[in-house]
């Protein structure tokens, strides 16, 4: 599937899809511009923003594609075709570690702000109970998704969680791929909210885009865990201060050592190299007219 390359902040806003969307569709995906911040195309919003896009959606009957980009995310992109692929065809990537939102302030889009999935899921289900917005949690460890959806009608009555499933550590059949979309059409959800971790939950909503009835898909990495309180999650003045992935490295230092140790003084690097080529460019310009 073909897709419109990601223009830059500079010149234009985005349409994140070459497929022919709705009016009320359009209008309101033409105005979220991207920014480039590690070679990730960072949409520019805050959380008001996006639960107003969300409202724009539902009911289009059209399936779109949200991606939650932090630094390892960023990298993998990076270095994978088929994950840069699903990043550039997200009509959404919304910047959910710190480090991609500072870049984005250094670069001049004050108007950006930090959209975690963690926050992200819980604000969408309060925002959707009265709207009747309709909720599927796919992914995570067994039972996992279950605990979440008890934990989300005690916090939210009256929310519309209308299914749950849990795929096996391995990559699926066909017949048992058909079936999940089958169940995820029948139960008519307005999200399906994907944990698989990244890459994987990037590439399977790509992969499933237009097979699912017209759902918005939003990849939550571990937040099911956390919204669930299987997991602790860092103090406030971690989050606000960037390091909300060293309390996630003290928790699972095996798992998480060398992904961020890995990643993260590439994305710096990468990240000032890209500030420091916006601020010559005048200056190289000025020179060459």
């Amino acid at each position: 599937m073909s897709h419109e390359p990601v223009r830059e902040i500079a010149t234009t806003t985005v349409t994140a899809v070459a497929e022919a969307p709705a009016v009320l569709d359009a209008a309101a995906e033409e105005s979220i511009a991207r920014v480039r911040v590690a070679g990730a195309p960072v949409s520019v919003v805050d959380m008001d923003k996006v639960l107003d896009t969300f409202g724009q959606w539902v009911g289009s009957g059209r399936d779109r594609v949200v991606l939650l980009r932090d630094v390892h995310g960023a990298m993998c992109a990076r270095k994978n075709d088929l994950v840069r692929e699903a990043q550039e065809a997200a009509e959404l990537v919304l910047p959910d570690g710190v480090p991609l939102t500072w870049a984005a302030r250094l670069a001049g889009q004050s108007g950006i702000s930090r959209v975690c999935g963690i926050d992200l899921l819980p604000r969408v289900c309060r925002h959707g109970v009265t709207r009747q917005w309709r909720h599927f949690f796919y992914g995570a460890s067994p039972n996992v998704a279950d605990q979440l959806a008890v934990i989300m009608r005690e916090q939210f009555p009256g929310i519309a969680i209308v299914g749950t499933h849990c795929p096996p550590f391995r990559p699926l059949t066909a017949d048992e791929d058909a079936e999940i979309c089958a169940k995820i059409r029948e139960a008519k959800p307005d999200f399906v909210w994907v944990s698989l971790s990244t890459p994987k939950q990037d590439l399977w909503m790509q992969e499933h885009r237009g097979r699912l009835g017209g759902v918005t898909m939003i990849g939550v990495g571990g937040a099911f865990e956390i919204n669930a309180g299987l997991i602790s999650r860092a103090p406030m003045w971690m989050q606000r201060s960037g390091l909300e992935w060293l309390y996630r490295l003290a928790q699972e230092p095996g798992r998480l050592w060398k992904r961020y140790f890995e990643c993260l003084p590439r994305f710096a690097v990468l990240a000032t190299l890209e500030l420091i080529k916006q601020r010559l460019a005048p200056v190289i310009s000025s020179r060459n007219p």
